[in-house]
């Protein structure tokens, strides 16, 4: 685009936080011949805590969050996992450190946000690591893929890892999106998505496979790297280059999804891939933008 509305950068900054971190097993980070629930009951290993992020972009528009963390009632209401085998199963999935500072409201404004200055949140997926902060967010409109919205109302959701009564609250402003053909030739392969605030700074593209309806996010502009924030797509963006996919979601559109991200990938050099959990994506968001700060100084 070149318009005049286009012709500045509308992205002032992108940030990280965690709302704590969470331990998997190795057999989640990266798929092997065992089937989910033999790994899930079986293994004894657990990985080292990994965060859990959210990724903050401040546009001239509003605030937007690309996921919303996890919930620190989590560990500290008993009831908030379901009973019985259900929850027995989400007791071997993964173990979670929250510290009371890590909530969503307080990781913000640890970077100088307030929670009300959120204008929307986008959510990869509705996974509860994902969905954490949604009370919080009363005042942003809450963004998911109408796909991934009706995976909710399928058959036994918690068995899928969605906790309905932790995403369907009262008093959110949910928007359910379908995506649509794209103009922009540079985002190819893909060719469905969403541009957020119509300016080509933050396309929304689908990456089906840990979930059905998995979102992941492109953010650009001029003089910018760009970024792609892919939630749970990989849990290690070097294993997302060589091929291997995670233990949890859908082999083979898991397989198709990766073959896509790295084709774009090699067409878009300088791209940084930032995963929701890989330990390498703060410090390589840090790199990546390293260079707009400089440039922001040089202006002044």
């Amino acid at each position: 685009m070149t318009n005049a509305r286009n012709a500045a950068n509308p992205i002032k900054r992108v940030s990280v936080v965690s709302t704590g971190s969470v331990s998997i097993h190795p057999e989640h980070v990266a798929a092997t011949r065992k089937p989910l629930y033999w790994w899930l009951f079986t293994s004894r290993r657990w990985t080292q805590p990994l965060p859990i992020n959210v990724y903050v972009i401040e546009h001239r528009d509003g605030l937007v969050l690309f996921d919303t963390g996890q919930d620190r009632a989590s560990v500290t209401d008993p009831d908030y996992f379901p009973g019985g085998i259900t929850g027995v199963m989400y007791d071997r999935l993964s173990r979670f450190d929250i510290a009371p500072e890590q909530t969503l409201t307080s990781q913000l404004a640890a970077i100088g946000y307030d929670i009300g200055d959120v204008h929307t949140a986008v959510v990869s997926h509705l996974h509860q690591d994902h969905i954490g902060g949604l009370r919080e967010l009363t005042g942003a409109q809450i963004v998911v893929s109408r796909r991934e919205w009706q995976s909710l109302g399928q058959a036994a959701p918690e068995l899928r890892g969605l906790l309905r009564s932790h995403i369907d609250l009262p008093g959110l402003r949910w928007r359910h999106l379908v995506p649509e053909p794209l103009a922009d030739r540079t985002l190819a392969p893909f060719t469905t998505g969403h541009d957020l605030f119509d300016d080509g700074s933050m396309v929304l593209l689908p990456t089906p496979g840990h979930t059905p309806g998995s979102l992941s996010m492109l953010v650009r502009g001029s003089g910018r790297a760009p970024l792609l924030m892919v939630g749970d797509l990989t849990y290690d963006v070097g294993l997302l280059e060589r091929g291997h996919v995670p233990g949890v979601g859908e082999k083979r559109q898991l397989s198709a999804t990766t073959e896509m991200i790295n084709q774009f990938r090699l067409a878009n050099p300088g791209l940084t891939v930032l995963a929701a959990h890989d330990p390498s994506a703060a410090p390589a968001l840090a790199g990546a933008t390293s260079g707009d700060l400089a440039a922001a100084h040089a202006q002044l």
